[in-house]
């Protein structure tokens, strides 16, 4: 027994039975949007899949609670700048336990005073910044120890420094409590910051033969 033919679907939109191309259409319209729903999922499953990658692994790399040892070769770097200066510049071999966290020229500002600076961290974890201003000016010595006047007078391997003591509360002092200053040459030397006297003594002693040599240069 043949079946009747299924009489065309009542399309509710249209109120009456969609037509061939109207049917074609309905599916091909219904197809895209299923390749574009397959297209945004597999999307989404493939970032997950690449974060959950990430974090496996960020946990599975050793980490290390070491600090970066991020000290600088001064020496080196005087070598590099020695080239293009003509005052000898002063490169301190130090005891173990020091380091230093800057080393570069200068050259004059408004000032005109160009300089030789190296930043060093000592034993103690205090800081020293290292200063030698090639034809510095008193005003230019003034402004880097805040207008202090020297309070006294020390003799240090041969060479005589004079003593700065920063007269600030301990809470406005910033980098500067203590500081020497001697010349020799062409240069003065300034050694300022937050160190002991002991440490200050020894990165002067360390300064002693290379200033002495500065000064017997300038006398010849």
């Amino acid at each position: 027994m043949s079946r009747a033919p299924r009489p065309p679907r009542v399309v509710a939109e249209l109120g009456r039975p969609e037509t061939a191309e109207e049917r074609a259409t309905r599916l091909a319209t219904n197809s895209r949007n299923y390749r574009s729903r397959k297209t945004i999922n597999n999307l989404v499953y493939s970032l997950l899949a690449t974060v959950g990658a990430v974090i496996v692994l960020v946990l599975i790399v050793p980490r290390s609670d070491t600090p970066l040892d991020r000290a600088v070769d001064f020496g080196s770097v005087a070598e590099q700048v020695q080239q293009g200066v003509d005052e000898p510049l002063v490169a301190p071999t130090l005891p173990p336990g020091w380091s230093a966290n800057a080393a570069e020229w200068r050259a004059g500002g408004s000032d005109g005073v160009s300089s030789w600076y190296i930043g060093l961290i000592t034993p103690e974890n205090e800081f020293i910044g290292l200063t030698q201003a090639v034809d510095a000016n008193p005003t230019w010595l003034a402004e880097q120890l805040d207008k202090v006047a020297a309070s006294d007078t020390i003799t240090i391997d041969g060479v005589e420094w004079d003593v700065y003591r920063n007269p600030a509360p301990a809470a406005d002092q910033g980098n500067f409590e203590s500081a020497l200053v001697t010349d020799a040459g062409d240069s003065t030397y300034l050694l300022i910051g937050t160190a002991s006297d002991q440490e200050l003594t020894v990165l002067a002693g360390a300064l002693s033969d290379q200033i002495t040599a500065n000064q017997a240069e300038d006398n010849t």
